[in-house]
């Protein structure tokens, strides 16, 4: 289990394209982010995304009325039906095209898609188990062009579906008699929202110029009629022939498909008795201002709330039937692509595929919830924090962004640089974030004001590739681009203290020794070299190459030195003695993939073949390596060999992901990669030939490459992190996934570990619950020691199991409440097995750093809240003398007789204590 590291969750990217729902409670947000799905808990204040990934980006999620099940459509028509409870994927479905929307009926026994211009009803699944949780039950024609949305009636009679061919269709989910399909005119531009009013068939539908048409219905849901057969034979006759059909069909697994095919006109004879639809009023949003299309659309229907969405990036809030405009807001200069009402209908969400941006907001208290946004372009750096509960990560944007890895959140963004950021690194207390910049400038920043405190610049302008802090924290280095020189800055003074050249190439990595006072730089010069703080800024020792360095880093004990070159190879040194202890081949490893306008194989490319971002473990006896690839490697650095190897995406709609050449894209003409066919779409007109271009001729297409730009394990060993094309991935030591037993025999059971603990045999019941491995019953051990005999028990343990009980307890300390028995527990078996631990300190550090960051979050905690107390006390003291208070506080509700009580000194107290 020591490599068992699995997905655990996305940060740094909320939002890339597809629709935006709210769960059944309406307390969180489901968010499509590339070919995963987050889920964004508003009132817990937590991010999670989902272990699971499509072939191709998510374009649309349907939920069920439950909250239960999830359908997740990507772009190339793969579905997965996945069960938000335990959180993985239950049946797997192909629906052979594009899907544009999907959306489950209000009793959630059925659910439509919505594909090119025709529309599907599909069984949702039940309860029980199915052979095939999709099955098709009637497809609905009707629209010539493609189909864009869907909405159900409240008794899921009749579903309406609106088209970019400016028509919508009322369609009827049974056989009724007065009520087969009915199509809606009235609009000049595509269709973009469509919706029932509650307990009617009364629409709304919305159009991407700005109209909006209120059409009334004549006939209430309860007026429609089931198909009756024509006379009592041939009903007889039909209720026998599909007895037969469904016996049949029951043996061969199958259930028939229904096919109506609907009119735009049709003749007068096949109105009469049918539903009829009238217009009532037409209205316009932006009909005096400056117009822009409107992109997306909801509607609330207990309170009749229509929410819009705009091109410019303003939304409206209406009040319908009458049309009376409530609020108004401008929230980004991109362009809304989804919009979504909670339950409640008090928070709106709203996405921009633009810029990556989430935003929640509360109307009627017009504040934000939610305001999230993700780099704008790719991340290139990221650091964890000494305590590992944050990560900063630095993009192409320049823009540094810091993670709390407890909610996922970002909490606060940096905009000073003006270019792209290149490295960030934390200072060793963790109070401190320095980054460098392609502009120009080293700045720092602090975590407590949020401000930027200190700029470290050059003589003369320079573009800084790399930066390091030394492990006290005062001495800053960044590398230069384009002068090959390493510039060395004072923290505390904020003054240049020295450059240092000898390189003869650009600086590709920076690292200061954990231990000693010595920076090594390495450079596309083929060389590292090593430089002594303390000794005249020279430099110590000169390590000698046979191809360009790329990155570099120290082993956290200082003792190991590990090098990743060009020619894609690992070297490792001893920094101390300048002699090379050994080297990895990683060529074979990273597998590269093919780019689509490669002209060669991937095997024969030479692109990329190197590991660019390079990181110890926690115990210095693991390396992990990632570059131009959508592998990770883990290597053992002592046996040289391979020890697991991470895919970090299976995306097929990013670039250099497969291996071949997919010849469905080669033709006659070239290569179909060439061809810019999305952008046209976008913007209306399609590509007609290859080479002629309509539209917007600034847009292009851009489909980015999977690559790894940097990883870094966390200070408590327990996960890493890696920023890549997707975003910022961290992956953990999930143990509660497999049941992993130690020193496991026949004996051990769960009845004995609980029979030893009705005996009393404390020490025995925790050996064996240990042995067993599972959390819930290692807690119920640990949870029945008294705390008078946590003592006797904690030194009578196994040296073994010592390592075993302190990594539970750095676990428990994230969720338990239980904070001073574990403390308890904590400081007695550090005490009694202190000396033991510090020999085997290398081993141990991951447990240690993990412990230290459990105890140091809830002291940041309680801390905030004691502080808070002894102000509110010191206040009420001070009031008190003002006053003349000559004696004591009295108990709560005595009255003092100078004119002041005392309740109002013990109620500040209690409001600090309460909160």
């Amino acid at each position: 289990m020591k490599f068992a590291y699995r997905f655990s969750n996305l940060l740094g990217t909320v939002y890339r394209r597809g629709n935006l729902n709210f769960t059944h409670d309406g307390n969180s947000v489901i968010s499509p982010v590339g070919n995963r799905v987050t889920i964004f808990d508003l009132k817990n204040n937590k991010s999670d995304t989902l272990p699971l990934a499509t072939r191709y980006n998510v374009k649309c999620v349907g939920l069920s009325p439950d909250g239960c099940l999830a359908i997740i459509v990507d772009e190339g028509g793969d579905a997965l039906l996945v069960s938000l409870v335990c959180r993985s994927v239950l049946h797997h479905f192909h629906f052979k095209g594009s899907v544009h929307s999907v959306s489950f009926s209000p009793d959630g026994r059925k659910f439509v898609v919505t594909k090119g211009n025709i529309a599907q009803m599909y069984h949702a699944p039940g309860r029980k188990r199915e052979f095939n949780a999709f099955v098709l039950d009637k497809t609905y024609f009707g629209p010539y062009d493609e189909t864009t949305c869907i909405d159900w009636s409240d008794d899921s009679r009749c579903f309406v579906v609106g088209s970019k061919d400016m028509s919508t269709w009322v369609f009827g989910a049974e056989r009724w008699d007065n009520l087969i399909y009915y199509a809606l005119g009235g609009h000049k531009d595509a269709i973009v929202g469509c919706f029932f009013e509650s307990n009617s068939l009364d629409l709304y539908t919305l159009s991407q110029d700005g109209a909006l048409c209120v059409w009334q219905c004549d006939t209430p849901p309860e007026g429609l009629r089931l198909k009756a057969p024509r006379g009592w034979k041939a009903d007889v006759l039909r209720r026998g022939q599909e007895e037969e059909e469904e016996e049949e069909e029951e043996e061969e697994g199958g259930v028939r498909e229904t096919t109506i095919r609907g009119k735009a006109a049709p003749a007068d004879e096949e109105k009469e008795g049918k539903v009829r639809y009238s217009r009532l009023a037409k209205h316009f949003f932006n009909k005096e201002g400056d117009f822009n299309h409107l992109t997306a659309a909801a509607y609330h229907k207990r309170t009749h709330l229509l929410v819009t969405g705009f091109a410019s990036g303003i939304f409206h809030l209406h009040e319908l039937p009458e049309f009376n405009l409530i609020h108004s807001l401008s929230i980004s200069d991109q362009t809304i692509a989804s919009a979504a009402i909670n339950s409640s209908g008090d928070w709106l969400a709203f996405g921009c595929s633009g810029l990556g941006q989430l935003l929640v907001w509360e109307w009627q208290s017009e504040c934000y919830v939610l305001k999230q946004q993700g780099h704008f372009n790719s991340m290139v750096t990221l650091a964890y924090s000494p305590d590992g509960q944050y990560i900063v990560t630095g993009g192409d944007d320049g823009k540094v962004k810091v993670w709390s890895t407890l909610s996922g959140f970002c909490f606060i963004t940096f905009t000073e640089h003006s270019s792209g950021v290149t490295g960030v690194a934390f200072t060793a207390s963790g109070h401190a974030i320095v980054s460098s910049s392609s502009d120009g400038t080293v700045r720092a920043f602090d975590l407590h004001r949020y401000r930027n405190f200190r700029t470290f610049t050059s003589p003369r302008p320079t573009q800084f590739s790399c930066v390091a802090v030394d492990s006290s924290g005062e001495i800053v280095a960044a590398g230069a681009q384009d002068s090959f020189e390493v510039f060395v800055w004072s923290m505390q003074m904020g003054r240049l203290l020295e450059v240092l050249s000898g390189h003869e190439a650009p600086i590709s990595g920076l690292c200061f020794s954990p231990t000693k006072a010595i920076l090594a730089s390495a450079s596309w010069d083929k060389t590292v070299r090593l430089w002594d703080m303390f000794d005249s800024w020279r430099a110590k020792e000169t390590l000698a190459l046979t191809s360009d360095a790329l990155a570099v880093t120290f082993r956290p004990d200082g003792a190991e030195l590990a090098v990743a070159t060009l020619n894609s190879q690992i070297i490792f040194w001893d920094p101390e003695n300048a002699v090379q202890m050994g080297s990895i081949e990683g060529r074979h490893d990273l597998k590269t993939g093919r780019r689509e306008l490669d002209k060669v194989t991937a095997k024969h490319s030479a692109k990329g073949k190197s590991f660019t971002t390079l990181c110890y473990s926690a115990d210095g006896q693991s390396i992990l390596a990632g570059g131009m690839s959508k592998f990770v490697c883990i290597y053992h650095v002592k046996e040289q060999i391979l020890m697991k190897k991470f895919e970090i995406s299976c995306n097929l709609s990013l670039d250099a992901m497969e291996e071949f050449l997919n010849r469905r894209k080669m033709t006659e003409f070239g290569n179909l990669a060439l061809i810019d066919q999305d952008a046209g779409e976008e913007a209306g007109v399609a590509v007609p030939l290859p080479g002629v271009r309509k539209g917007d001729m600034s847009s292009r297409h851009f489909k980015p490459e999977i690559r790894v730009t940097s990883l870094r394990f966390s200070p408590t060993g327990r996960c890493w992190a890696a920023t890549t094309t997707e975003g910022l991935l961290v992956y953990s030591l999930d143990s509660s996934v497999a049941f992993d037993p130690y020193e496991l025999d026949t004996s051990v059971t769960p009845g004995r570990v609980r029979a030893a603990l009705r005996q009393k045999a404390f020490t025995r019941a925790v050996l064996m619950a240990f042995r067993l491995n599972e959390a819930t019953l290692v807690q119920e051990a640990l949870e029945a020691v008294p705390s008078s005999e946590i003592g006797v028990v904690s030194s009578s343990l196994p040296e073994p199991y010592v390592e075993r009980v302190l990594e539970f307890l750095a676990s428990s300390f994230e969720v338990s409440r239980h904070l001073e028995f574990y403390l308890t527990w904590t400081q007695k078996l550090l005490m009694q097995h202190g000396q033991k631990l510090k020999s085997r300190a290398g081993t141990l550090l991951p447990v240690v750093q993990f412990l230290q960051k459990s105890i140091q979050r809830h002291l940041d905690d309680i801390s905030k809240l004691c502080d808070w107390n002894r102000y509110n006390i010191q206040y009420a003291l001070a009031i008190s003398k003002q006053r003349g208070m000559k004696r004591p506080l009295q108990p709560l509700g005595s009255e003092d007789d100078g004119g002041a009580s005392d309740d109002d000194s013990l109620h500040l107290l209690g409001g600090g204590a309460l909160a």
